[in-house]
């Protein structure tokens, strides 16, 4: 009797293992996924712990990627960004160096009641990435761009586009807008 109970939990824990292994080998790795210019997702590994520096939304649904409804985001740097922020880069003219990078986390709008009313992060529908590099990105200013979008009912991220002049259509508008802070449009918020 005993050894049928043995023989049962080492099914059951046979049975979890190989559970356990086809869904860890469905789940994406969103690391491994490139943009249509090549900028790698892996690039920003540990974005989602660098430094607040700023939030953002949208009046209208036009600033919201991909998505028709209202927005908002969170705007990352990474450690150089940061320090570039510290010396009073990009508003005192001075380019941002190479290697620093920022991160935009962007989410639909939702409503929280408790305590109170307020507005937060709903679901996730893209990631965004700016990279200062001035070798590899020489004619886009030295700015590299990559968005991935995420689907939530797969848990996955994917290209933005798979066309690579995309970044210039990024870099344009940057341009428009932000040439004199070094292509950079937000301001490190007041703490």
């Amino acid at each position: 009797m005993q050894h049928q109970n043995v023989t049962k939990l080492m099914g059951l824990l046979t049975s979890i293992f190989i559970v356990s292994v086809v869904l860890t080998a469905q789940s994406q790795d969103r690391f491994t996924l490139k943009s249509a210019n090549g900028i790698a997702f892996s690039e920003f590994r540990g974005y989602d712990a660098w430094q607040l520096v700023a939030t953002s939304q949208p009046d209208d649904a036009g600033g919201c990627g991909t998505s028709k409804v209202g927005c908002m985001k969170g705007i990352l740097g990474n450690p150089a960004m940061i320090q570039a922020y510290r010396d009073g880069i990009p508003t005192n003219g001075t380019a941002v160096p190479d290697g620093a990078a920022l991160a935009k986390i962007e989410w639909l709008k939702d409503r929280d009641e408790k305590p109170y009313g307020v507005t937060v992060p709903g679901t996730q529908t893209e990631m965004s990435f700016m990279l200062k590099d001035s070798k590899r990105f020489p004619e886009t200013n030295g700015w590299g761009y990559a968005t991935f979008q995420y689907d939530p009912s797969s848990d996955t991220f994917k290209p933005a586009t798979t066309n690579p002049s995309f970044a210039r259509g990024c870099h344009a508008c940057h341009t428009g807008g932000a040439k004199a802070h070094d292509f950079v449009f937000t301001d490190y918020a007041k703490r």
